[in-house]
């Protein structure tokens, strides 16, 4: 799992209220933030986490009320009332018995609201809030924090049940993921705040994940533990981590602030639709999708992300155009069912960020190889990982099913906006890109040389066309040196972005 980005062998349900550029979208950010200018890249953002719905003030009929003075009473009242069970929490904070395993295990069906001012604390004792594989239970109107689950697991949710909905919660100040996913959860207009390692992890070890939806929530300051850095290169963090799902709903969230990446769908993830987000001020990328197939990312706004990863990289000399909105090894495949067949991405605007699209493709990446960091998985075209070996692999139809392809992506209609002096930047901040690195690990791949740059840049139906670029922009093509201006861009043989138009001058 998680991402190498590159090792190159040689080479409204919630408070919407107008936030504009730069201006008190980002409580925390500096001067420099404050300083971008007001442009079209506005957009109404999900305010949850300043100002959280309130709950029903008192019980609702035939509802087994909770007191916070009693320690264990959610838990123990959970326990000995029957499924389908609605729970009304007082105003006040609740706690769980000390035992570090204590938690609530719901039954199916079984309902949680809080009323105003209701807290649920794990006081930095307890691992987990709720568990279990009760179905189809809906958590309401609730703070949840300090609870201390371990890396890769989560505070609520934390058994991957399916069908649970997070309405109108505050879940934050936790260790680990804030939230865990199972198939056709509701997490809506809920704040997901200041968490250690993930707002949420939508990771489901036995199954995949289907029908996922994450609507109208704020996503903001996750990563707390700063993980890359403890575990580097582990691709284990992000405001939200998906794996594996299969069909999820992603709109209307504000994602900003996180430390590190914004949105990340990681490993065989297949028909996203990513759309009237704002993505802004994460550390690292607004969204990266990796390893993974068809999804529509349309109408967001996408602003001052990749800011300190972005910078931290080209301050080492790295000249790998690392981008805000990051494809690897992922595209449109039309035998995987889903709602689209490519990667379309349109009616954006990204504006000040580090750099815009990069669509790559690692050539030493692909089943069965040890450069595989996705380790054990395979495509979802093939079933038997083992098959992808030498000397079967070599040959059709296994040449093009064991790696993943960054293919039939269309970027269009976008609005590109870049200057400089709002990024603090003089190079490497600028740039579109269609790249492989040049393959030769392990000695038995069939994918070495320029194979696969040469199939990104121009044999896998990638392509820009009709964007609208505002600032210096650069365009990198087939690998890290073909550094191009937007006429080479343009012309023959890359035959890019056809329709578009650039003024270099515009940007600020």
């Amino acid at each position: 799992m998680g991402i190498k980005r590159r090792k190159l062998a040689a080479a409204p349900l919630a408070l919407a209220l107008l936030a504009a550029t730069g201006c008190e979208s980002t409580p925390d950010a500096g001067a420099e933030a404050k300083a971008a200018p007001t442009t079209s890249a506005t957009r109404s953002v999900a305010r949850v986490c300043v100002k959280p719905a309130a709950g029903p003030a008192k019980a609702p009929s035939g509802a087994v009320t909770v007191d916070p003075a009693v320690v264990g009473d959610l838990a123990a009242k959970t326990k000995s009332s029957p499924p389908n069970t609605t729970f009304w929490l007082r105003p006040g904070t609740h706690r769980l018995e000390p035992d570090r395993y204590a938690q609530v295990i719901p039954k199916e069906g079984d309902r949680y609201l809080g009323a105003p001012g209701a807290v649920l604390d794990g006081r930095k004792k307890n691992q987990y809030a709720f568990g279990g594989t009760a179905r189809d239970v809906t958590i309401r109107y609730l703070t949840v924090q300090r609870f201390v689950a371990p890396p890769d697991e989560g505070v609520v949710n934390h058994d991957s049940a399916d069908g649970w909905v997070i309405e109108h919660a505050t879940i934050q100040d936790n260790s680990g993921a804030g939230l865990m996913a199972g198939a056709r959860q509701q997490v809506r207009a809920s704040c997901l705040r200041d968490n250690g390692q993930y707002g949420m992890n939508a990771y489901k070890a036995n199954g995949r994940i289907a029908g996922l939806v994450v609507e109208d929530n704020e996503i903001v300051g996750n990563n707390t533990g700063d993980w890359e850095r403890r575990r580097k290169g582990c691709g284990c963090t992000g405001g939200i981590k998906f794996w594996a799902v299969n069909g999820a709903d992603v709109r209307g969230n504000w994602v900003h602030d996180n430390r590190g990446t914004g949105l990340w769908a990681d490993t065989n993830n297949n028909d996203f639709r990513i759309e009237n987000n704002v993505l802004e001020a994460n550390d690292g990328a607004a969204l990266i999708y990796e390893t993974s197939y068809n999804a529509v990312i349309r109408n967001n706004t996408i602003r001052r992300n990749n800011w300190v990863e972005g910078r931290r990289e080209a301050d080492r000399g790295d000249d790998f155009p690392y981008a805000t909105v990051y494809l690897s090894e992922s595209g449109g495949e039309p035998r995987v069912r889903a709602r689209t067949n490519k990667i379309e991405i349109y009616r954006n605007v990204l504006e000040n960020n580090w750099s815009g699209i990069t669509l790559w493709e690692n050539a030493d990446r692909f089943c069965n190889s040890p450069a595989n960091t996705s380790s054990g998985d395979c495509t979802l075209l093939v079933r038997d990982t083992d098959r992808c070996a030498k000397p079967a692999i070599a040959a059709a139809p296994l040449y093009a099913d064991c790696r993943w392809k960054t293919q039939r992506v269309d970027i269009h209609d976008n609005r590109f906006v870049l200057d400089k002096s709002v990024v603090k930047c003089t190079v490497k901040c600028d740039r579109m890109a269609v790249l492989a690195n040049y393959g030769t690990y392990p000695d038995w791949s069939p994918y070495q040389g320029e194979r696969v740059a040469d199939a990104i840049t121009r044999k896998q139906h990638n392509r820009w066309h009709d964007n609208v670029y505002l600032g210096p922009w650069k365009f990198v093509a087939h690998d890290p040196s073909r550094v191009l201006d937007f006429e080479q861009w343009q012309v023959t043989p890359y035959q890019q972005d056809a329709g578009s138009t650039l003024d270099p001058q515009a940007g600020g």
